[in-house]
């Protein structure tokens, strides 16, 4: 409940990781407390604490509307560019198959990257636009993607205001930090973030579905036989 929370700073925690790895009936009840209160142990070890997820309908599910409210964000449309942000982030964050299996792995990603990883998918739907000779505003029964990337492509990059597409992925980093998933370290104004072995459980067993798969597709992500790596077409800004 206190997800910044890790066992190396609390010794009564540490003392509770330790015992459930070791006392069946502990883990049993602890369990049973979980499901109870709606929710499912993702794992639980020295470096990562308890991680937990909320089930459909928990009293602890943070809803898009709850998010939007908390992350300022305004209308339907950009509740999805939100949601491609967070995808991207993982992406960045683990840009191997190996990084998500290698629990020694820290993750190092700017606002800037992240960025770059969603304009560059608008570029290349802006592409599968322009080969299916779509009208310049794409049919309803287009993906949902491709009905909202201009949305993001049409902001600019930087700048004083909210509406900037750097500032809508830093609200995303910052809600990221304060779930205890990223960790905002010095360099480059504050605007990049490690990751934290609570977030990388969550990428590993939560970010396997179709929403992750569809940012794949796009070509901006490439996963091969284990040695897949992050690419943009500007290459001078991701390796």
């Amino acid at each position: 409940m206190r997800p910044r929370l890790v066992p190396a700073r609390d010794r009564s925690y540490a003392d509770l990781v330790r015992r459930h790895a070791t006392d069946e009936m502990f883990a049993a009840a602890t369990a049973a407390v979980v499901s109870g209160l709606g929710l499912v142990i993702l794992g639980c070890s020295d470096r990562t604490g308890l991680v937990l997820a909320a089930t459909d309908e928990s009293l602890f599910e943070l809803k898009m509307e709850d998010y939007s409210r908390r992350a300022v964000v305004r209308d339907r449309r950009e509740r999805v560019l939100h949601g491609l942000i967070h995808l991207a982030v993982a992406a960045v964050a683990f840009p191997r198959p190996a990084d998500l299996a290698d629990d020694t792995y820290v993750g190092r990603l700017s606002v800037e990257q992240v960025d770059a990883v969603v304009r560059e998918s608008c570029r290349m739907l802006d592409e599968r636009a322009a080969a299916a000779e779509e009208n310049l505003d794409p049919p309803e029964e287009a993906p949902e993607l491709e009905r909202t990337w201009r949305v993001y492509s049409r902001r600019t990059e930087v700048g004083g205001t909210r509406d900037s597409t750097r500032a809508m992925v830093t609200k995303a980093m910052k809600f990221l930090a304060e779930q205890g998933f990223l960790i905002q370290v010095g360099g480059d104004g504050g605007s990049t973030y490690r990751t934290t072995p609570r977030y990388q459980v969550q990428v590993r067993e939560l970010a396997a579905g179709a929403a992750f798969d569809e940012l794949l597709q796009l070509g901006v992500v490439v996963v091969t036989d284990g040695t897949g790596s992050l690419h943009t077409i500007r290459g001078d800004l991701l390796g």
